[in-house]
């Protein structure tokens, strides 16, 4: 965890934490336009250029923002004190569609009670 801890000198906690919360909502609108736009765009219209150059578009944004979630967590997790089970429950919100955005609103907070 020195990775983390040398981080953290780096960059304010303020600053870590916002950049945090924000990759939660961006991954989350990227996930919303990958399979409710995208997705659903290329299987109706297959041979159309723009909506293959969209889904490619957006769906290296969504990684983009997938893996910065990911790596964020590490940091968040010193910062929030999450305990193993919380951590372990925001790696896999991942996955879901849009439970990053409840682990932003619920678990991202600094005064748990």
């Amino acid at each position: 965890m020195e990775i983390v801890e040398k981080f953290l000198k780096k960059y304010p906690r303020e600053k870590v934490m916002k950049c945090y919360k924000n990759t939660c909502i961006a991954e989350a609108i990227t996930c919303f336009l990958l399979y409710g736009i995208a997705m659903i765009w290329i299987r109706e219209d297959k041979e159309s250029s723009l909506a293959l150059a969209f889904i490619i578009t957006i769906g290296n944004l969504h990684g983009l923002f997938f893996t910065l979630y990911l790596l964020l967590c590490i940091p968040a997790r010193k910062i929030y004190k999450w305990d193993d089970e919380d951590f372990v429950f925001v790696l896999l919100a991942a996955f879901f569609p849009f439970a990053t955005i409840w682990v932003e609103k619920k678990l991202a907070r600094l005064d748990r009670s």
